[in-house]
């Protein structure tokens, strides 16, 4: 995973830019914006790891912009900053999804203890099993994780191919590709990701279990598994993660 993308949407330059370079110390990347209208733009042509977004704002107010990114980009991670009481506005954009209110001024710890909060960048869990796949996503979101799904193994690479997926939990057994034929198209285009493989037929599939092993496939889980074995599984995988971006 990159360097963490930090976009603050605030009015008042000065204080933005203040903020902005307190974060930039701290070796995120930071992206600046001044109103709602500028706030959304930049939406739509890239992601975010997690957004402070004045409530205040000329033109669309932080909730109204909030409340339009969130529908094409339902994950945002966007926290409401205000110096005001507006309750209603706030109340508003925490039902949405809103994941959290500062008041200014900032606590500086309080912020910075946000930045750490964050999880990778996204997990897509493949598997055609609906009931499965259903089941380890609710699992991992709440534990924090924004999780993504594909059915099959076409889906799996245009999803990943397009960014924003730090981890891969891959069954053996998919339409179209092969979890072995995914993990290779992947890794033959320069896509791959740290990789965890689930399966059920783990005898009857022993041969790609052991191509995936030499490979440096991240680990095996076999169906069914015990759902802290999962956890552990992605936690160490995040940290492995989030210790080779420290170390660049």
């Amino acid at each position: 995973m990159g360097a963490l993308r930090v976009f603050i949407v605030d009015d008042d330059r000065d204080f933005a830019e203040s903020l902005a370079l307190l974060i930039e110390g701290r070796d995120y990347q930071v992206e600046l914006a001044f109103s709602g209208e500028e706030a959304i733009a930049k939406f739509r042509e890239q992601d975010f790891d997690i957004t402070f977004m004045d409530v205040r704002l000329p033109g669309k107010s932080g909730t109204e912009s909030f409340l339009e990114i969130r529908k094409f980009r339902p994950s945002a991670r966007v926290v409401m900053m205000t110096g005001y009481s507006v309750e209603q506005l706030l109340e508003q954009a925490v039902e949405h999804g809103a994941w959290g209110v500062l008041d200014k001024p900032i606590d500086v710890r309080q912020l910075l203890e946000m930045l750490e909060r964050i999880k990778p960048d996204g997990i897509l869990v493949v598997d055609d099993d609906a009931d499965f796949m259903e089941s380890i996503k609710n699992l991992l979101v709440e534990e924090g994780y924004t999780v993504f799904v594909a059915t099959n193994g076409q889906e799996a690479i245009e999803r990943i191919r397009s960014n924003g997926i730090d981890i891969l939990i891959l069954d053996l057994r998919l339409p179209i590709l092969s979890g072995l034929e995914t993990y290779l198209e992947l890794k033959r285009t320069g896509h791959a990701v740290p990789t965890l493989i689930v399966t059920a037929y783990f005898d009857e599939c022993a041969d790609d279990v052991s191509k995936l092993q030499s490979l440096s496939v991240s680990g095996i889980l076999r169906k069914p598994f015990d759902p802290r074995d999962l956890l552990d599984a992605v936690e160490r995988l995040a940290r492995t993660r989030k210790g080779k971006h420290n170390a660049e």
